[in-house]
């Protein structure tokens, strides 16, 4: 499978990545089976958080990864922290650092190789966020640092005080979820897709060699399903398959390599529990769409040229 180098920061991640919010639908063997299945379809990048139901998720992880043919150093953990559920966000010194150590035990780590702060918080002071980040390098309990759904201008403000590199900014994208590219395609127009809802955070993150990270890249709307063999989307899905048959693929595939189509570092985060799905979207990173077949996908989802 091809890597980036995540944020110009020297890891080597997988293109395609396994998202575990919906492990703890899996008992243990399960979980195991799908680390391996993922792994061995190449992809070497798990991305968990704190919240994932109530820690249960980290846990799971935790547990399968000891289990897993693999070792820990053959492979990239991230996880996510600051929300605290049904009450605030937070980014303060004292909770970040206590969540990620709430993290490590969870996942039976002693480090991770990414923490990103998981939304926003109005509240956020960066000078104690740089000294959480600090007190976590320094200590060895995590490596790189970045940010999940940060628009350019919070993403700005963070930089403005830690010294880190912020190497990635997670954000909802997918065929059926395009507004960061809508709004560059309709620029000085008036209609609805020219309406900049993320402040230009693709151009942004291109400029600042910032990966973004593609979560929920199957669903559209805000979790109201999946578009895949979806009967709402006929043109699409049509779309989807012819494209899978020249390539001798599957539409899973298909849809993510739209995602990774596009210039700048690219991740999916795949969330399936599914080891055959996995394997299936891990497909993605074994061709490239032409120009074309990647604007008659942005049509066949129901999008226009100017």
């Amino acid at each position: 499978m091809r890597q980036i180098d995540l944020g110009g920061s020297g890891l080597k991640a997988s293109e395609v990545a396994l998202g575990v919010m919906r492990i703890t639908g899996l008992d243990e063997d399960g979980a195991v089976a799908l680390l391996e299945s993922a792994y061995n379809a190449g992809i070497n990048f798990f991305d968990n958080a704190d919240i994932y139901d109530g820690g249960k998720a980290e846990s799971l992880f935790g547990a399968a990864l000891k289990k897993a043919s693999f070792s820990r150093d053959d492979v990239i953990v991230q996880t996510k922290v600051g929300i605290v559920p049904g009450q605030r966000y937070d980014f303060s010194k004292e909770h970040i650092l206590e969540a990620v150590d709430g993290s490590l035990a969870r996942l039976g780590l002693d480090y991770v190789d990414v923490l990103l702060l998981h939304r926003p918080d109005p509240l956020m002071e960066p000078d104690e966020v740089a000294e959480a980040f600090l007190t976590l390098q320094n200590s060895g309990k995590v490596r790189q640092f970045g940010v999940s759904n940060f628009n350019p201008n919070q993403v700005e403000l963070l930089q403005s005080a830690v010294p880190q590199n912020l190497i990635a900014n997670q954000l909802q994208f997918g065929v059926m979820h395009t507004g960061m590219i809508d709004n560059g395609i309709h620029v000085n127009m008036s209609d609805e897709r020219s309406i900049d809802h993320d402040g230009g955070i693709l151009e942004y993150s291109r400029l600042h060699n910032m990966t973004i990270q593609a979560w929920s890249p199957y669903q559209y709307g805000f979790f109201e399903g999946v578009f895949i063999d979806n009967p709402k989307f006929p043109e699409l899905n049509k779309k989807l398959h012819d494209l899978a048959d020249k390539y001798n693929t599957n539409v899973n595939a298909i849809a993510a390599a739209w995602i990774l189509r596009i210039p700048g570092a690219f991740q999916v985060i795949a969330g399936t529990t599914n080891k055959d799905r996995i394997a299936q979207i891990a497909e993605a990173a074994d061709f490239k769409l032409t120009k074309q077949e990647w604007y008659d996908v942005y049509f066949a989802a129901g999008n226009n040229l100017p």
